[in-house]
């Protein structure tokens, strides 16, 4: 089984979990120490996928949001088992599994998979990046053509945060510069830029795990994945997704 297959495969097996808690009335819901909610979903996709990973992959490390771990310079796996829980938790079906495996701190395979979306976008390096929807024939997906700002459709996560972790004058800033803004927020717009649906996607305040599956995703689609400053790292504490035409004039914009 190559790592995308078994990237897939991890898939299925949390979206079996995440699809049966969905909307669950016993879901349990806590709070993690940085007062994000976490739910008794999170923690059994996270531990059924590690399992898996220590039958098929002995060797390689895991880092997850819920059990810990760290990406090493080797080969590692960075999951996070429910992006977008406070979406899950209430019942809105934007939330997605991330699994990604990092090699020499890259992200070269990455899968996400919106089972309430009925849709999943995986990606590997040299290998192009791919959807289906309802498990079906798998389309190549690619970034949009938009060469202009003022004709970019921007999303971001929460508006709050940039004032928090960045700047929010500046997000207003690339805002204003663009033709259309949302805030479709985690994973999905990410994925909506790999598919060319938005042009951009800033976010000031991220987690490796947020993003590693989305870098290789964005690059693969003919996008381009960087931090606010510019360099093309999954666990630099933000992210720029974009259809790599617009990418310095964002990054002018954001500061």
């Amino acid at each position: 089984m190559t790592d995308l297959e078994l990237a897939l495969h991890l898939a299925d097996v949390a979206d079996a979990i995440t699809a049966d808690r969905f909307r669950a009335r016993d879901l349990a819901v806590d709070r993690k120490p940085d007062r994000t909610p976490v739910t008794d979903a999170d923690l059994a996709v996270e531990d059924a996928v590690r399992e898996v990973l220590a039958e098929r992959r002995p060797d390689d490390v895991v880092a997850g949001e819920e059990r810990g771990g760290t990406a090493g310079p080797g080969r590692a796996w960075v999951l996070d088992p429910i992006d977008g829980t406070k979406n899950f938790l209430r019942g809105v079906p934007a939330w997605a599994t991330l699994i990604a495996l990092v090699d020499g701190g890259r992200p070269v395979v990455g899968v996400i998979s919106a089972p309430a979306l009925g849709k999943r976008w995986w990606a590997a390096s040299g290998a192009g990046a791919w959807a289906s929807v309802a498990g079906g024939e798998p389309e190549r997906i690619s970034v949009s053509g938009v060469r202009e700002i003022s004709d970019a459709y921007v999303s971001t996560t929460h508006l709050g945060t940039w004032s928090q972790h960045h700047s929010r004058e500046s997000y207003l800033r690339l805002v204003d510069a663009c033709w259309e803004n949302r805030a479709f927020g985690d994973f999905w717009q990410h994925c909506l830029v790999a598919e060319g649906a938005i042009d951009l996607a800033a976010e000031p305040i991220v987690n490796p795990w947020d993003v590693a599956a989305v870098q290789v995703l964005v690059e693969e689609a003919g996008g381009r994945f960087t931090d606010l400053s510019g360099a093309a790292r999954y666990d630099r504490g933000s992210a720029l997704s974009s259809n790599g035409q617009l990418h310095e004039t964002a990054l002018g914009l954001l500061g």
